[in-house]
């Protein structure tokens, strides 16, 4: 019984697969995400395993012939991970096209770009839906300038449209995987 008991024990501990945050490596998740500059909207993540990258898409007006279209993209290489949830490096660039039309003024179009040098944890709360929480630093060039080491949270503004303001900006991001 003994020997019965050493070789099962054996066995499984040799055919044990290592658990993977996020389901399935080479899957690919559809959620919403924010940057720490508060620039996001839809998103679209692949997960290759040992790293994870992505991009997002959004657009808003407000009806006063305003209107924001941002884009970006994100890279994170996991330093760590658990069955339910990694731990990240990497950094993300975002462009936002912002269209202002004061009253009774032209229209004028500046084109803010944020560098984002970061860190990233998702939880997986079940084995193919992440939420994700980043921190670090936000570096605004071109038309967006200032500078803010920050996290992501509920409400505020981090850069004002003039690039004025620091503070906490954005949301956690939430992804769907698909494998």
């Amino acid at each position: 019984m003994m020997k019965t008991s050493l070789f099962v024990g054996i066995a499984v501990a040799a055919l044990a697969a290592r658990a993977e945050a996020g389901g399935s490596p080479n899957s690919i998740g559809v959620g919403a995400e924010f940057q720490l500059s508060g620039l996001g909207g839809g998103s679209v993540n692949y997960d290759a395993g040992p790293f994870h990258l992505g991009g997002f898409l959004g657009y808003a007006d407000d009806g006063n012939n305003n209107n924001d279209f941002a884009l970006g993209g994100r890279f994170y290489y996991h330093v760590h991970s658990t069955a339910m949830s990694d731990f990240g490096v990497g950094g993300g660039l975002g462009l936002e096209s912002a269209k202002r039309q004061p009253m009774g003024g032209p229209s004028v179009r500046n084109t803010y770009v944020f560098v984002e040098p970061s860190f990233q944890i998702r939880l997986f709360v079940a084995s193919n839906v992440a939420l994700s929480f980043t921190g670090g630093l936000t570096i605004g060039v071109a038309d967006a300038q200032g500078y803010a080491i920050t996290g992501q949270g509920v409400g505020g503004g981090a850069f004002a449209v003039n690039g004025a303001g620091v503070g906490f900006l954005g949301g956690a991001g939430v992804h769907y995987y698909f494998f």
